[in-house]
């Protein structure tokens, strides 16, 4: 619990002192007209990065290796007078190869999300959102597993709220939600009889009640030539240990060098109580059983282009 607090506090430090850099006049009416515009703003990025390392006669040591990363992100936002109605898709997918070994999964992702609002008071809106995350392949623990850990659908998370949605300018807003159902779908039999991802052995739905909060801070302009994208999401399952709360916490910062090369540093931490995860050391031995917290970066210089 002191984890997940320390993670809501640095989520606030990080967006209050990114707005506050926002000082000008200009800047100011700028959010104020993209708040009040009329229609649909639609656009998106894509996102691909690539390394690549060859070693001969090296006496330092090392491997050859080869990495690709891609990202694609599209959005379609709708603003009719009181109402607004904000969509979202991410798909990113990347692979590996260390060596003469197999390509290898290193990022695979699917997460579509939907929010609907109607205006209630002041910057505040009653709104609902639906959300949805999975993965497109299948994923091994090593590159030369043959059994699956993982596959579409498995996991599969479906997510559904009602409440209040607070968006005081373009960059920030505040879901908070006290009614959220969420279901986890595990659709593949042999990952469901051994009970993954937090279902009852032999069952391929996990359904939970309880409340929701998602944070969200974007500012394509933070620093010149700087973007800054970070999400949060908080989900307390009221009928099971609410104090254990899920976190899936997203940061993307991207630097621009011209039109279309681009660095970009992400990261990525989930943790989720329902999910147990086997800590083993180098000879192979179990070392740890239980819920994890699941961290993970990349770093990348590539191409990118902005529609």
């Amino acid at each position: 619990m002191k984890r997940i607090l320390f993670l809501t506090l640095s989520f606030g430090i990080i967006s209050f002192s990114a707005t506050s850099q926002d000082t000008s006049v200009e800047k100011e009416l700028t959010k104020k007209s993209e708040l009040t515009e009329e229609g649909w703003t639609k656009g998106g990025l894509f996102a691909t990065n690539f390394s690549q390392v060859s070693l001969t006669n090296w006496v330092g040591g090392g491997t050859n290796s080869i990495a690709l990363n891609a990202l694609l992100n599209l959005h379609a936002n709708l603003k009719k007078g009181d109402m607004t109605w904000e969509n979202s898709l991410t798909l990113g997918y990347g692979i590996t190869k260390l060596g003469d070994a197999d390509f290898f999964k290193s990022d695979d992702r699917i997460e579509l999300t939907s929010k609907y609002g109607r205006k209630a008071f002041g910057d505040w809106s009653y709104a609902g959102l639906i959300n949805f995350r999975s993965q497109m392949f299948d994923g091994f623990a090593t590159p030369t597993d043959t059994a699956r850990i993982s596959t579409f659908l498995a996991p599969g998370y479906l997510l559904g709220a009602l409440g209040l949605d607070y968006k005081p300018n373009a960059n920030f807003s505040a879901f908070i939600a006290p009614v959220t159902g969420k279901i986890t779908f595990v659709m593949d039999d042999d990952l469901a009889a051994v009970g993954a991802f937090g279902v009852d052995a032999g069952e391929n739905i996990r359904t939970e009640f309880g409340g929701y909060v998602r944070l969200a801070y974007v500012n394509d302009e933070l620093l010149e030539n700087v973007s800054f994208t970070t999400k949060l999401d908080l989900f307390s399952n009221y009928l099971n240990n609410p104090e254990n709360i899920d976190v899936n916490w997203e940061t993307i910062i991207g630097l621009k060098v011209n039109k279309f090369i681009t660095a970009s540093l992400s990261t990525l931490l989930i943790y989720d109580d329902d999910i147990d995860i086997t800590e083993t050391d180098a000879a192979g031995a179990i070392t740890g059983f239980g819920p994890r917290t699941q961290f993970k970066q990349v770093f990348g210089v590539g191409l990118s282009y902005k529609f």
